[in-house]
């Protein structure tokens, strides 16, 4: 028997609706040890650009950012910016920042979806020890999973639905591969279920609320609200997915009708307009900002990431984790104290003389 696929669903999403090439983007932050400015925000992405287009692009012999610009870059963020064109017209553009604390870097937030800003917040922890001084760094970035009007959680338990978009809690520990793939079998047709009828909803309430657009449909809107049922298990019954018959040509065939034909057609403006909500619910799988993070001196915790060989610490940030619950990165490092080590030797030497001294004129 057949299952939906959720990646089957994204797929036929993308072929779908008009999507545009995105530069991948690259977010690093550094927190500083000493005073002055405590924390810098750099962000980077590249695209491959000839000679032709950035002299058409930037005006002949000079320099300008790297374009297209990423859809999920906000760079009022940010202050100051250099571009690099590389081998093979990969031209490269980075934007930086320093603040003055973390809070007023993640007021500046460079990231957004949809248009709209991602919030975060960050608290930076400051411990000092006398031999060294351990810093503790966590930012959180709040949950958009409203975007969608169903709640995933009312389709699966709320920790298959936390596995399956952060990897938390890891419901597959200790399972072998075949135990482990059988699980994760069994989970997806829940999640691509709660999709689909996502985008189902996305659609049906769309059509309702322009219903008074359609020239002779064939039945009145107040029934076709009362079809809704019906229709959804039609469509939702026509494929693996969604995408995988046009909806048009399902319409088509449940009210043996072309009256709908409008809302998919992407030279109509009712098919622009659905076409951009349908794009609304999906850009969040297709966000992707790979995180990293320096501290100061030794990391001797890394939270949900990976240190790198580099001694810089890797988080995964999509879109998808920040559907069930806000996403939480967090690091601590120490900063070794070398002069409190030499102070300590220097005040036990000085104690042994001491008492060497007192000793020697008993």
């Amino acid at each position: 028997m057949k299952t939906s696929n959720l990646y089957g669903i994204l797929l036929g999403a993308s072929l779908l609706l008009t999507s545009c090439y995105q530069p991948k983007v690259l977010m690093h932050t550094t927190i500083h040890d000493g005073w002055g400015n405590i924390c810098t925000r750099e962000v980077r992405y590249s695209n491959v650009m000839s000679q032709e287009v950035r002299d058409s692009v930037w005006n002949k012999g000079q320099t300008g950012w790297s374009q297209p610009m990423p859809e999920c870059l906000n760079i009022d963020a940010f202050c100051k910016s250099q571009t690099i064109v590389g081998a093979g017209d990969t031209v490269s553009t980075t934007f930086t920042c320093p603040f003055r604390s973390v809070e007023e870097m993640c007021s500046a937030t460079p990231l957004q979806l949809n248009g709209t800003r991602l919030r975060s917040n960050a608290h930076l922890e400051k411990r000092f020890r006398w031999f060294y001084t351990e810093y503790v760094y966590t930012e959180t970035f709040y949950c958009v999973g409203d975007t969608f009007k169903l709640a995933a959680t009312d389709y699966a338990d709320k920790d298959v639905v936390s596995y399956w978009f952060t990897g938390q809690p890891n419901l597959v520990a200790g399972l072998s591969g075949a135990e482990a793939s059988d699980k994760l079998n069994k989970m997806e047709p829940f999640v691509s279920k709660w999709l689909n009828e996502n985008l189902f909803k996305v659609g049906f309430d769309f059509i309702v609320n322009h219903y008074d657009t359609i020239p002779n449909p064939p039945v009145g809107r107040e029934r076709f609200i009362e079809l809704h049922d019906s229709l959804a298990s039609y469509m939702l019954g026509c494929g693996d997915d969604l995408f995988d018959k046009d909806p048009k040509d399902v319409l088509r065939d449940f009210f043996h009708s072309e009256a709908y034909a409008l809302f998919f057609d992407e030279n109509t403006p009712c098919g622009q307009a659905l076409n951009q909500e349908l794009e609304h619910r999906l850009n969040i799988f297709w966000f992707n900002v790979p995180y990293t993070l320096t501290m100061p001196g030794t990391v001797v915790s890394t939270g949900n990431g990976t240190l790198q060989p580099d001694g810089t610490i890797f988080y995964p940030f999509t879109g998808e984790r920040l559907i069930p619950q806000d996403y939480t990165i967090t690091a601590t490092s120490r900063v070794t104290h070398i002069w409190a080590y030499i102070a300590t030797l220097l005040v036990v030497l000085f104690a042994i003389v001491i008492a060497f001294y007192r000793r020697s004129r008993q």
